[in-house]
């Protein structure tokens, strides 16, 4: 028997994705790239983004027809709204949170699907065997209308499943879950919950096996990164000394490694996590530090809770410390009330801040966050041209950092073939784009050096120079 997976949304939503491919292993199924051939399909949902939302209503009916000529089960997961949770009951055969991860070999079982492996659903956890029978659908949306839920106990976070890894080289270690800070356009507070942070003990166990596996670059995920430690004052590290405990293993290990992390809030950021950075050679000199609006009473309405002299302070000890560093941001233009004074305000913040990456959004109100019930006074023809204008100042200010890198040699770690054919692409340390031409693909997962020979505002191309070697 075969699933397939589809996956929206952010690299925490892949993340998760992983863990869920591990059960379906577990239990025994192939994974299937075609949809076609599938008996079970899953998509781990996004309720962040209305364009991710939009693709899942697309499938599921699709899949739903298929219904009439096979035997097909569906499920739904990820960072869902309860308002899409209730939907998504009328159209998936399953719906469930993803801290109930280790209950859906039960749930599949109670739906009357028969797993490959021994006829059975294999349950590891000893809380799994109580099992009430299946949830009515009343029971499901809980009656009150908050959420679907499970009649079976589950455990508190996804990550205590072990994932299946889809690279060979790259990694992402989920360290935290949810958010606090409530931002007014953001739905992540009600669909992931309050902030939880993984056990440190767990985090430095999963990147000491990565390393030593040989993985080349490892990601740490948390809605908000460095508030890490803060649920549990006084029984967890904090995430600089995490960092520090993380680069110190990475470096003694005699491995070639990049260790990154996101997102982190410019609220909580504090200067001994770049302290850290600066100290170990493993810890990759890039920094995203999303800035939303460059105007201090937009800034309020986002409930963002800093100033645009803190975010300076931040970025000012960026500089100091980590004068190589690459500093990449987010960006929404034509929020609620945002006048033309304030989106100039926006624009001067990256002309000063000299972002080599950014990623800019037009405003969309999201159901379930709290700017939905206000109204959504920037017309789209506004916001257009606030996009492309940002867009013109962020490729001023990039070019600038990529025309440094022409005749100089740069190490990348090679990710894959690009799009550009008969040419592979990976990144740089500050993860900037680089493409040279080559068609060994033995050469993806290594470091290698490149000439660069070209460049443009947001990647640049050069020559191979050197194969396979150590950082």
């Amino acid at each position: 028997m075969k699933y397939h997976l589809v996956t929206l949304g952010c690299q925490m939503n892949h993340a998760d994705a992983e863990r869920v491919q591990a059960v379906m292993a577990k239990l025994g199924y192939g994974v299937t790239d075609k949809e076609e051939e599938a008996d079970v399909i899953g998509i781990i949902a996004c309720s962040v983004r209305q364009k991710a939302i939009d693709k899942v209503y697309s499938k599921i009916s699709k899949w739903n027809k298929w219904k009439n000529k096979k035997n097909l089960v569906t499920f739904v997961s990820g960072c869902i709204l309860p308002d899409d949770q209730q939907k998504f009951l009328k159209l998936f055969d399953l719906v469930f949170d993803m801290k109930e991860l280790s209950s859906f070999p039960i749930m599949l079982s109670q739906y009357g699907v028969t797993t490959p492996v021994s006829n059975t659903p294999r349950v590891h956890d000893a809380d799994m065997e109580e099992v009430a029978r299946p949830a009515s659908v009343a029971e499901k949306l809980n009656l009150a209308g908050a959420r679907p839920v499970s009649k079976v106990a589950a455990p508190p976070q996804t990550w205590e499943v072990e994932p299946v890894y889809n690279s060979s080289f790259e990694a992402f270690i989920p360290i935290q879950n949810g958010c606090n800070k409530f931002c007014t356009f953001c739905a992540v507070p009600y669909t992931r919950g309050r902030e939880v942070s993984r056990p440190s003990a767990d985090i430095l166990e999963e990147a000491r096996n990565l390393i030593e596996k040989g993985y080349k670059s490892i990601t740490l995920l948390g809605q908000n990164v460095n508030s890490y430690g803060l649920d549990k004052k006084g029984e967890e590290i904090s995430f600089a000394a995490l960092l520090d405990r993380l680069g110190g293993m990475a470096d003694a290990s005699g491995q070639d490694v990049w260790i990154y992390y996101t997102s982190p809030h410019p609220r909580d950021m504090t200067r001994d996590v770049i302290e850290a950075m600066a100290r170990h050679r493993s810890l990759a000199k890039q920094v995203h530090l999303p800035v939303q609006s460059g105007d201090d009473k937009v800034l309020i309405r986002m409930n963002r809770k800093h100033s645009m002299a803190r975010y300076r302070e931040v970025v000012g000890w960026i500089h100091d410390l980590l004068p190589t560093a690459t500093l990449f941001t987010d960006v929404i233009v034509g929020f609620t009330g945002e006048t033309d004074e304030q989106f100039e305000k926006t624009r001067a913040a990256m002309r000063e801040f000299k972002y080599n990456m950014a990623y800019i959004a037009m405003y969309s109100p999201r159901p379930g966050a709290a700017s939905f019930a206000w109204q959504d006074d920037i017309p789209h023809t506004v916001k257009k041209e606030r996009y492309a204008q940002l867009t013109e100042d962020l490729e001023k200010e990039a070019i600038v950092h990529t025309k440094k890198m022409k005749d100089q040699m740069i190490r990348i770690l090679v990710r894959g073939k690009d799009r550009k054919d008969g040419y592979l692409s990976g990144h740089t340390e500050g993860k900037i784009v680089v493409r040279f031409a080559s068609d060994d693909e033995s050469l993806i997962g290594t470091f290698v050096d490149v000439k660069i020979e070209s460049v443009r505002p947001f990647s640049v191309e050069g020559e191979l120079v050197t194969e396979k070697v150590a950082i």
